[in-house]
């Protein structure tokens, strides 16, 4: 099953459908992203990311209404990825502590080296109900993503019981890898050994997963 987003009509002002226009497409949301790592928030506007992106801002109107728009290009190319990552971690039929590490790794993946970018995507909230619908789609296949985790690394649980633990691993595992995005550690061996470490602590027992 995909794990990826339903797009809302009001994301794209039309979607593209050549090649050439996938392309600039593509190279507006990539400047974007470049401009909020480095940059932040503050200041963030659509003249400045046609510049970036070396196109005219008629041509960046086409596609997207607003700089809003383009943050939640960003921000649904961002959460796909943890998606994929989830998924990866939870398709895992490796050793218990390998699994932990593909869980650990993807998502460290994701972060590592964006800390600018992520911090700005929370500053930037949704503005629009097609922002707000898209982050309700992504809490629900997130949820539904953890509980796959848990159900690979631990074996079967009741439903209300691999939810409660899907609960508290997503806010253990993303709360450590935010602070250490802030704190410039994610990428820190250190980190990623004592992540797994907890990971394992949590969902094995004695090195096994439960009997499925």
């Amino acid at each position: 099953m995909s794990t990826r987003i339903a797009r809302p009509r009001a994301a794209l002002r039309k979607a593209p459908r050549q090649a050439r226009s996938k392309a600039m497409v593509d190279a507006i949301v990539e400047a974007a992203a470049r401009i909020l790592a480095t940059g932040g928030a503050a200041g963030f506007s659509t003249n400045q990311v046609a510049q970036a992106a070396g196109v005219g801002i008629g041509s960046l109107y086409q596609y997207f209404p607003d700089k809003h728009a383009i943050v939640e290009a960003i921000r649904r190319q961002h959460l796909d990825e943890v998606l994929a990552a989830l998924r990866a971690a939870s398709a895992c039929r490796g050793a218990p502590r390998t699994c932990a590490e593909t869980l650990v790794d993807g998502l460290v993946a994701v972060h590592a080296g964006k800390p600018g970018l992520h911090r700005a995507l929370l500053e930037l909230a949704p503005a629009h109900a097609a922002g707000a619908q898209a982050a309700d789609g992504f809490e629900q296949a997130y949820a539904d993503a953890y509980v796959e985790v848990v159900k690979a690394l631990r074996g079967r649980q009741s439903a209300t019981r691999a939810q409660a633990m899907a609960l508290v691993l997503s806010g253990a595992v993303e709360g450590a890898i935010h602070a250490a995005a802030r704190a410039g550690l994610v990428a820190s061996p250190a980190f990623r050994r004592q992540l797994v470490d907890l990971v394992m602590a949590y969902l094995v027992r004695e090195g096994k997963p439960a009997t499925r």
